[in-house]
């Protein structure tokens, strides 16, 4: 969703993620972008009709809830690298927990640059819940976080990821999260083999131009 109306702190947002997304591949200072998702977990009440010549596997629309986890997305869209971990819940401190799991795959970065949704669970204050004092400080300086916008999110490339595993690899029916885990560890692997990558185009000055009702009409 997009403001319908002149929003300046939605531009400014805007254009400080583009920046980011400006910036050449370093190692030294990755730029991630994270995005989290809850997942039913679903079982089937009757077992599926098997595939035939013509003819694919059909499931009953019938189904059995099983509860629900979550799925945090971290990728690096100029290395063609991401990071998935499915979780019971969607707690500050499951966040804190994939932040510094993404320190530590990346120690040798001098800064990693995360980009992602502006929730109340993202935030220096959920480190500090988690972690001791000092180790808490030692996370947060490793990190610049860089928020979208409100109703911005589709500004997060994370959200493509989380698009292109649902679907790969999320279409059936899967009713416990280590099974879940598992599917997305081998497609995690699978597609960071690949290095696939995302060809980002949109920019801050075809935003000015595409989405030019968004900004403050400046009387001089």
């Amino acid at each position: 969703m997009i403001p319908p109306q002149q929003n300046a702190d939605f531009v400014a947002a805007m254009e400080r993620v583009l920046d980011v997304y400006k910036r050449p591949y370093s190692k030294d200072f990755s730029v991630f972008c994270m995005e989290e998702s809850p997942r039913q977990l679903i079982r089937e009440t009757r077992a599926a009709i098997p595939a035939a010549t013509g003819q694919p596997e059909r499931h009953d629309y019938e189904y059995e809830r099983c509860g629900a986890c979550n799925i945090f997305m971290a990728s690096e869209p100029l290395s063609g690298q991401r990071m998935v971990k499915v979780t019971e819940q969607r707690r500050r401190p499951d966040w804190a927990s994939f932040i510094q799991e993404i320190a530590q795959r990346y120690e040798k970065a001098a800064k990693i640059t995360l980009v992602m949704d502006n929730l109340n669970t993202h935030g220096p204050g959920s480190l500090y819940e988690t972690f001791a004092a000092a180790e808490a400080k030692t996370l947060w300086d490793r990190f610049e976080f860089v928020y979208t916008p409100k109703h911005g999110s589709w500004l997060n490339m994370a959200e493509i990821e989380l698009n292109v595993l649902a679907g790969q690899c999320l279409k059936q029916r899967i009713d416990n999260r280590d099974e879940l885990a598992s599917k997305v560890a081998h497609w995690q692997s699978h597609r960071n083999n690949r290095n696939s990558t995302i060809n980002w185009q949109f920019t801050t000055e075809k935003a000015r131009t595409k989405l030019r009702r968004l900004y403050p009409t400046i009387e001089v």
